[in-house]
């Protein structure tokens, strides 16, 4: 099991580190292979994916990844950008499809901005397309307006685009991992206002007729960004597409008390996944051991059971998580009164601990 390890930018060496520690102590054989991405690639390299670095993510089963950016590489040009990384990593390897749960633990319904009777027990799982729309369509860029409300302005533009395969494809990995929950599909669109999401609700609507036993709905992205604060626990599945999927996903995170908590995982079709937290890379707070590693850590554990079929390593690790958070120990973000505050290292150790108390050695 080859993996690219590439921590980044930011917190995002201080928090793999401790990812890489926990995976260190389960009873299995990896190939952990470090390489710079992000701006720490354009320090050593001048570009924020080299070409080895592309290479070997290319080459690796599965990608556990930091986070990249920095305010002080703000003024590079767009293509130099940190950011470029991880949109690069996910056109080159075809990851397309990003999983984002957002589970609030038990121990942490306190920390969410919601009353705890509606985050108790929360567990939804966003399946956002992640190679299409707005974010890659083309044509895009700047220019003087030819027409439009003020033409002679300069004005910029985007391109949002889906075609069908691409809707279905991502369709497809939605009702599958319905049958696996609680099957229930919440497509998100905007079809009321934009022929890319009235194609993407009838093609999503299609694809469902292939799976008779999951039930679906169609919502309206405002309405759904209003229904995940009024009622969450209605969602199990959402999918959606890579805009809408960005800014829902951090929504629901908030949920469940910090985004320093939410793993999540991109896919290709063949299963390659990339493994990264859903918060950013935090350079207000870099190297002052205070970041959550347990996104990260979680990351870990979904790698184990997408890309490596560790289905049981990944329980592991899982558990351990649950069991620090029984045991009252909380970084900075998801602390509260009655808990122990404690640091980086110090909750990646916690995991370890829970991990080997349990861990057999196979012979």
């Amino acid at each position: 099991m080859k993996i690219a390890v590439l921590p980044g930018d930011g917190i995002g060496t201080e928090i793999v580190a401790e990812a890489v520690k926990v995976l260190n102590v389960l009873d299995l054989s990896f190939e952990m292979e470090t390489a710079p991405v992000g701006g720490a690639a354009y320090e050593a390299a001048g570009h924020p994916l080299p070409e080895a670095t592309l290479k070997l993510a290319k080459d690796a089963d599965a990608i556990l990844f930091g986070a990249v950016g920095d305010w002080k590489y703000d003024k590079l040009e767009r293509a130099l950008r940190p950011e470029q990384a991880i949109l690069g990593l996910r056109k080159h390897l075809g990851l397309f499809a990003n999983f984002r749960p957002a589970i609030c633990y038990e121990q942490l319904t306190h920390a969410s901005s919601l009353k705890p009777e509606l985050v108790a027990g929360l567990d939804i799982l966003i399946i956002r397309e992640l190679t299409g729309d707005i974010y890659f369509g083309q044509p895009r860029g700047r220019r003087t307006a030819p027409d439009g409300h003020f033409p002679g302005a300069e004005e910029a533009f985007d391109t949002m685009r889906y075609s069908r395969p691409e809707i279905e494809r991502i369709a497809r990995v939605a009702f599958e991992a319905a049958r696996k929950r609680n099957k229930h599909v919440t497509s998100v669109d905007k079809a009321n206002v934009l022929e890319t999401f009235q194609l993407w609700k009838d093609v999503v609507t299609e694809v469902g007729k292939d799976y008779p036993d999951v039930t679906l709905d169609h919502m309206y992205v405002d309405n759904a960004a209003m229904q995940l604060v009024k009622k969450p626990k209605f969602f199990d599945v959402v999918v959606t597409g890579n805009m809408f999927g960005d800014i829902l996903s951090d929504e629901a995170a908030m949920l469940t008390g910090s985004i320093g908590m939410l793993p999540s995982a991109s896919l290709n079709a063949g299963n390659q996944g990339l493994y990264e937290p859903s918060h950013g890379s935090a350079p207000d707070i870099a190297g002052q051991g205070v970041a959550n590693p347990l996104a990260t850590i979680l990351s870990a554990a979904m790698m184990l059971r997408y890309s490596l079929n560790q289905p049981e390593a990944a329980a592991r690790i899982e558990s351990a998580v649950q069991a620090v958070l029984a045991q009252g120990l909380r970084t900075a973000d998801i602390w509260s009164e009655g808990t122990t505050k404690v640091g980086t290292r110090a909750m990646g150790d916690a995991v370890v601990a829970a991990i080997t108390k349990t861990t057999i050695t196979k012979s």
